[in-house]
């Protein structure tokens, strides 16, 4: 006999809420205030209150579960915000909306995204997984440099992918999160990574400034 479908779904809700809770401890764990160090599969299952082979079976690896907890916050801190700049027409303020998108990303869950960025540069498969996702960025920002200088009517010279190496740096968490700092406001950072862009790329994107 098949199973039925209602015993389905109630496996199905039961897997997605492990899941759930296991990706809700792997954060709990980085804003914890033994960080990076102590994060490990086994803290991860004893903080959900689950076995560590269930770790295992959900995500299948360290950086499985790692990944699982990047979508999980860049769902939630990323995509409401860069979804409209996948879909403005004009570059300039794309380029403005992207900044704008990855300044409020990198402040939606500050300590934990500065934690498993740490994490990052001690364990190897982290960091691919990192420098994948950043790879994201770069491709964003040379999609719509590219068509920046189409609409401006500029040469793509041999220039253009120092400018969209610039244009990622500036767009990094390393560097957000160095500029966040004393009396400068997300909004402060957000208008100074703007016109540093501007300076990048050579063309206006805004009129605003910021003198702090």
């Amino acid at each position: 006999m098949a199973p039925r479908p209602y015993n389905l779904g109630q496996r199905q809700l039961a897997t997605d809420q492990t899941r759930s809770r296991i990706v809700a401890a792997a954060r709990a764990l980085l804003a914890d205030e033994s960080g990076p160090l102590g994060f490990t599969v086994d803290a991860v299952a004893r903080q959900a209150g689950v076995a560590r082979m269930t770790v295992y079976y959900q995500f299948s690896s360290k950086r499985g579960l790692l990944e699982a907890l990047f979508d999980h916050l860049a769902n939630r801190g990323l995509m409401p915000h860069l979804g409209p700049v996948l879909h403005e027409q004009a570059p300039a303020r794309a380029l403005e909306a992207l900044i704008a998108a990855f300044a409020a990303f990198w402040n939606s869950d500050r300590i934990v995204l500065r934690r498993s960025r740490a994490l990052a540069a001690l364990d190897v498969e982290v960091g691919e997984s990192v420098r994948a996702r950043d790879e994201r960025r770069r491709e964003h920002l040379r999609k719509i440099l590219a068509r920046l200088y189409e609409e401006k009517g500029l040469k793509r010279t041999k220039r253009l992918p120092l400018v969209v190496d610039v244009l990622h740096m500036l767009t990094s968490f390393e560097t957000f999160d160095a500029l966040l700092t004393g009396d400068r406001s997300v909004d402060d950072v957000t208008r100074l990574l703007a016109q540093l862009a501007a300076a990048v790329v050579d063309v206006p994107l805004t009129k605003r400034r910021v003198d702090r």
